[in-house]
């Protein structure tokens, strides 16, 4: 290292949490935010490990031809974004070079059965979710790059139309433990506002505008105003989801996720498929009537309580509510198919071996996370599936994030 530990490196390749790869001259790997295979840079250490060192860009001395502008101000400091300065073709290819890279690396698969990536209709404008949190000063802001600070933000260029300007008209006070306050839009532009905090400090609220409010804590949810829930409608099918329920925030691309897993699960009438990780039921709802039996499993007590909302035509639907790890080895049942979609962690241990010991035909796991992912594709091919293929679709443009769906056939069933 050099004094204040600044030197000059060229970047390598881009790897999985929106970084840079760079050599030092004693072979630990370099982690660079912000920067481009090819380019020169200055950077600055702000982390040293055994195995691997992370450092800040100071200054681009080499930039590369593919570099661009970042068309917000806050870019670089904020920590939601990490790929505006690649045009929207190049932050499809290396999110497609990164998922590849996870199967080889972490999968050991020498050819990983990669397609295309699904480019997202909308590059900017498309979350139909904003998390804040707030400075010192109760400013709304995002956490900075590497660091668990609030950045105030003026703009945000990610937020769906009707959702960019109303979370600008917000104030608050920096109240104590008030965590986070989240903004999502459902259908025909109807906003739900959630606090996050303790129910302790509960704050005073003025609603002068046409919104929904809830506080959201430990203790439970408290309807300040309008409703808990909103209404958000994916290929024709309105689906009830709660403050507290998780649903996908790009819907546009959701749509057309949930169509390919379709294609792919290919339901019929005598099968029965389980849907691990159902959430509010956003694929079930579209299974549901193809299907003999479709059966949920959901730790969330909200996404159930939505889920059972949004299924109910059904008479042919189950859900169980805990833990998949826990539901799974004491359900007797053999499935067809299993559906999973878990959170970023990917699958328990015993969740993994559960679903290989059911032996489904197929399985169509999707996930937010390719390295998780990778490993878990791993583990299931040495319980005898075959990986058929990896379907990534760009549900988060502008950032390093990239939402995957894995294909696994049983190679043992006819």
């Amino acid at each position: 290292m050099t004094p204040n530990n600044i030197f000059d490196v060229t970047l390598l390749q881009s790897v999985y949490g929106g970084d840079c790869l760079a050599r030092l001259a004693d072979g630990r790997a370099l982690f660079v935010p912000y920067g481009l295979p090819g380019e020169v840079v200055r950077v600055q250490v702000v982390e040293e490990k055994r195995s691997f060192v992370r450092a800040r860009l100071l200054e681009v001395l080499t930039p590369a031809a593919e570099r661009i502008t970042p068309r917000c101000p806050h870019f670089g400091v904020c920590g939601g974004c990490y790929y505006q300065h690649m045009p929207y073709e190049l932050q499809l290819r290396t999110k497609e070079a990164v998922v590849r890279e996870q199967f080889v690396r972490i999968g050991e698969l020498s050819e990983p059965p990669i397609k295309t990536i699904v480019p997202s209709p909308l590059p900017w404008a498309y979350r139909n979710t904003l998390q804040f949190h707030l400075s010192e000063d109760g400013r709304l802001g995002f956490q900075a790059a590497l660091s668990h600070q609030a950045v105030p933000v003026e703009v945000c260029y990610l937020p769906a139309t009707g959702l960019e300007e109303i979370w600008k008209r917000f104030e608050f006070e920096a109240l104590p433990g008030l965590e986070r306050i989240e903004f999502r839009q459902g259908d025909d532009e109807d906003i739900l506002v959630v606090l996050e905090g303790e129910a302790a400090n509960l704050p005073e609220v003025d609603v002068e505008m046409p919104i929904s409010l809830v506080h959201h804590s430990p203790a439970g949810d408290i309807l300040l105003a309008g409703n808990d829930a909103l209404p958000i409608t994916v290929l024709g099918k309105t689906f009830v989801v709660s403050a507290a329920s998780f649903f996908q925030v790009n819907v546009p691309q959701a749509e057309k996720m949930v169509q390919y897993v379709l294609e792919q699960l290919n339901p019929a009438l005598d099968q029965t498929i389980l849907d691990v990780y159902c959430g509010v039921g956003l694929f079930s709802a579209f299974i549901a009537g193809r299907v003999k039996q479709c059966i949920g499993i959901e730790l969330s007590p909200s996404a159930c309580r939505d889920f059972a909302v949004n299924l109910e035509n059904f008479d042919n639907v189950s859900l169980y509510e805990g833990a998949a790890e826990e539901v799974l080895p004491a359900l007797q049942v053999k499935a067809d198919a299993v559906v999973l979609d878990p959170p970023r962690a990917g699958l328990d241990v015993k969740a993994l071996d559960a679903i290989a010991a059911v032996r489904p035909g197929r399985v169509i796991y999707v996930s937010c996370d390719p390295s998780t992912l990778a490993r878990d594709v791993k583990r299931l091919t040495k319980n005898g599936y075959r990986l058929e293929s990896v379907q990534p679709f760009d549900l988060f443009p502008q950032t390093y994030h990239v939402e995957c769906v894995a294909v696994m056939i049983d190679e043992r069933k006819p």
